[in-house]
C-alpha cells in the first residue's frame, strides 16, 4: 500500500525492545474458519483457519508474511505477530511485538527477522511517537530483531536510511556470512531535512549474520540518473521505489518504481546494475511490486492505482488498469505480453486493485495465487504469457459500513494458503486442484516472497 513518504537521518544506534507482549500456544484460542457468510470462492479453495488480531495489533493494519520452518511471521502497522504453523488448519500464536510504525514489512533469515519502518518517530525505539518528518532528528529505517526463540523476540540493531524503509528485499551473500538488505522509499521532500529530491537511489544494507548489531548502509546506487518516469496525468512520476523481488538464482531483481519498471543484474550485491527500464503511459498508474516465475524467464509487475485505498475492480476502471502486467525476460530484457486482472466486478465502497502474491511452485507451470485487497484472492495461471487465466479465488462481499479492509498479502507456502486480511485476522486457505496439487510435494525451510528461489521447470 501506498503512504506519504516520510524522512530519515542516518544514525546506527541498538534500541531496547518495548512492548513485547509473549503468548503461549495455551493462551491462543483454536479458532476456526468463519462461515464466510456472503463469500463467493471456487469450489477447490477451503477456508481452513481465521485468527483475529488481538491486543497491542487489533487497531493496526495486517500487511506481509514471512515464513521460516513451521512458523509465519506477519507484520502490522503496530508491530509484528508470530504464529505456529506446524498444523495449518490450527494456527497457533506464539508472541507478539508492540513496535508501531508503518508499514513493518517484514523479513526473516537465519533466525533474524527485519521489520521496515516509514513513518516518521521521534526515535529508532518501539516505545517512540509520531514526530514530523521536517525535523532533522526523527527517525526512519530498517528495525533488526532475534527470534531464533519465537517466544522472546529481542531487538538487536537498527539503521536508519535517509528517506525511511517503506519495503526491503533480502539478498544472501554468498559466502553467507552476511545478508544484504535492499532498501525500497520515496515520495522525498524538499522540507525533509535528510529525504531531499529527486531520491533517484535505493539504500543498501549489509548485516553480518554473527553481529548483526554493525548493520550499516554500505552503497546507495542511483538507479535514474536521467530522472525515471516524468509522470503523467494518471501516472506517478518517479521518486525512488517501492518494491524490490530479487531472484537470486539468476542474480537478477525486479523492482517497481513507481513510473518504471526495471531489470537489475545484483551478481554484485553492493553495485547491481540496470538492465532494462520499461514504463507504460498508458494503462500504469504505480508500479508496486513484482513476482518471477519459477525459472527467472518471466515477471509480472503490479498496478497498484488509487494506493490501495481505491475501488478500482469495476467496468469503469477496466481490465487493464490496476492490473497485473505480464513480461517475459528474453536476453536480460522485460518483453510486454499482456495483463491480468480479476473479472469479478466489485462494489463501488470496495477497495481493489493488483497487490502482493507469490507463486505456486508447480512443474512446467506458471500459477500464482495473488491478493486484491476486497477483491479477495484469485489463483491464476500465467504459463501462456499472452493467455493468463484463473484457476480459482475466494471474495467476501463489502465491508459494513463501508471501510478500508480486504487481503494485503496472500502466498503460498509449503501446502497452504497463507492471507493477512488487512483489518482483521490471519487466514490459511488450501486449494485441491490437478493443476497446483504438485506443489504439495515441494517444502522449503525459509520463504521471504520478494527473495524468491528458482522452482525449475
Amino acid at each position: 500500500m501506498r503512504r506519504p513518504r516520510t524522512l530519515a537521518r542516518l544514525s546506527l544506534s541498538v534500541a531496547l525492545i518495548a512492548g513485547l507482549t509473549g503468548l503461549s500456544a495455551a493462551a491462543s484460542a483454536e479458532v476456526p474458519a468463519p462461515p464466510d457468510t456472503g463469500a463467493t470462492k471456487s469450489d477447490n479453495i477451503t477456508h481452513l483457519a481465521s485468527v483475529p488480531m488481538t491486543g497491542p495489533l487489533a487497531g493496526g493494519v495486517n500487511t506481509d508474511i514471512a515464513f521460516a520452518g513451521k512458523t509465519a511471521y506477519v507484520g502490522n502497522y503496530s508491530g509484528f505477530a508470530i504464529y505456529d504453523i506446524a498444523n495449518p488448519a490450527k494456527p497457533q500464536l506464539v508472541s507478539q511485538v508492540a513496535c508501531p510504525g508503518s508499514q513493518n514489512d517484514i523479513s526473516i533469515y537465519d533466525g533474524l527477522l527485519f521489520l521496515s519502518t516509514d513513518s516518521s518517530r521521534s526515535d529508532n525505539s518501539c516505545q517512540s511517537v509520531a514526530q514530523s518528518p521536517t525535523i532533522k532528528e526523527s527517525w526512519e529505517g530498517i528495525k533488526i530483531f532475534d527470534v531464533k526463540d519465537p517466544r522472546n523476540p529481542r531487538y538487536v540493531a537498527a539503521v536508519e536510511t535517509k528517506c525511511g524503509s517503506h519495503t526491503h528485499t533480502l539478498v544472501p551473500d554468498k559466502l553467507k556470512r552476511s545478508v544484504y538488505v535492499y532498501n525500497s522509499s520515496y515520495f522525498p521532500n524538499a522540507t525533509y531535512p535528510d529525504c531531499q529530491p529527486p531520491n533517484d537511489r535505493i539504500d543498501i544494507v549489509k548485516v553480518p549474520l554473527r553481529h548483526p548489531e554493525q548493520a550499516a548502509v554500505v552503497a546507495s546506487p542511483v538507479l535514474f540518473p536521467d530522472g525515471g518516469f516524468p509522470g503523467s496525468e494518471t501516472g506517478y512520476a518517479t521518486s525512488g521505489c517501492h518494491d524490490i523481488t530479487a531472484f537470486p538464482a539468476k542474480n537478477i531483481a525486479a523492482a517497481a518504481c513507481m513510473g518504471d519498471g526495471v531489470l537489475l543484474d545484483i551478481s554484485r550485491p553492493e553495485q547491481p546494475k540496470v538492465l532494462d527500464v520499461v514504463q507504460d503511459a498508458e494503462n500504469f498508474s504505480f508500479w508496486h511490486g513484482a513476482t518471477f516465475n519459477g525459472d527467472g524467464s518471466k515477471v509480472v509487475f503490479m498496478d497498484e492505482l488509487g494506493g490501495g485505498g481505491g475501488a478500482e475492480c469495476n467496468p469503469e476502471v477496466g481490465p487493464d488498469k490496476g492490473a497485473t502486467a505480464i513480461f517475459d525476460v528474453k536476453h536480460r530484457k522485460l518483453r510486454f505480453r499482456s495483463y491480468y486482472k480479476i473479472d469479478r466486478h466489485q462494489a463501488e465502497n470496495e477497495n481493489c486493485v493488483s497487490h502482493n502474491g507469490s507463486l505456486i511452485p508447480v512443474k512446467g507451470r506458471d500459477i500464482m495465487v495473488q491478493a486484491w485487497y476486497q477483491g479477495g484472492f484469485s489463483v491464476w495461471d500465467f504459463t501462456d504469457s499472452a493467455n493468463p487465466h484463473e484457476i480459482g479465488y475466494f471474495d467476501r462481499p463489502p465491508r459494513e459500513p463501508a471501510s478500508f479492509g480486504g487481503y494485503w498479502s496472500v502466498y503460498y507456502y509449503n501446502g497452504a494458503i497463507y492471507g493477512t486480511e488487512s483489518v482483521t485476522a490471519f487466514d490459511v486457505f488450501t486449494i485441491k486442484d490437478r493443476r497446483t496439487d504438485p506443489a504439495e510435494r515441494v517444502k522449503l525451510k525459509e520463504l521471504n516472497v520478494q527473495t524468491q528461489p528458482a522452482f525449475r521447470r
